[in-house]
């Protein structure tokens, strides 16, 4: 087995169990597959990057691919929560909304700059992501939203106007930015470095 290939194989599992876990929520219901399986998916996300780093194959093509892993889990998720759980969602619609509308300027903003969507994994990515699993979990496994959900949204709103501040700030696509701070510092050094060969 060619151990390169397991942090395409993760990012090809999420691509895979997303529209299992919408199929298993069709019918208003879900099983306890669904935890299970969005459980190994999370799982997936957090290690298809380190061992893609440890391995030396951390590339542009397989973090831009592990974004759109990602993108198509989590829509699903939500498609899913919407047909389950659509009186919590509508309850708590001006937090979801709020979210939503940032994602969507980040779209947005990311494709009229660099034509394609951002692929940063910044740190407020990550903390969105931890968010994120105790948000479904809750509401998937215990039927609860309150502060979990409140605190997502919240944490999704900071990481996507952080992104979108970091596409303004950065003059070409760029991929595994941590920071804004560390967008700016790039900046610095490419400016530092134009100025040079003038």
């Amino acid at each position: 087995m060619n151990l390169k290939l397991i942090p395409s194989g993760l990012v090809l599992f999420r691509f895979l169990i997303a529209p299992l876990l919408l199929w298993d929520a069709w019918d208003g219901n879900t099983s306890m597959w669904f935890l299970v399986g969005f459980t190994a998916a999370f799982l997936s996300d957090i290690f298809d990057g380190i061992i893609a780093r440890r391995l030396g194959v951390s590339n542009a093509q397989l973090r831009q691919a592990d974004s759109w892993a990602d993108t198509c889990l989590f829509s699903c998720i939500f498609v899913s929560a919407w047909l389950v759980y659509r009186d919590i969602l509508i309850t708590y619609q001006l937090p979801l909304l709020m979210v939503i509308f940032a994602q969507i300027m980040w779209w947005i903003v990311n494709l009229i700059k660099y034509g394609k969507p951002a692929s940063y994994h910044t740190y407020s990515a990550k903390f969105w992501g931890i968010t994120l699993f105790i948000a479904i979990v809750a509401l998937f496994g215990f039927n609860y939203a309150g502060i979990a959900l409140w605190l997502t949204c919240i944490a999704g709103t900071i990481y996507s106007i952080e992104e979108i501040a970091m596409t303004l700030i950065l003059p070409v696509w760029t991929h595994d930015i941590l920071s804004i701070f560390h967008a700016l510092k790039i900046r610095q050094q490419l400016q530092t470095t134009d100025i040079s060969t003038v």
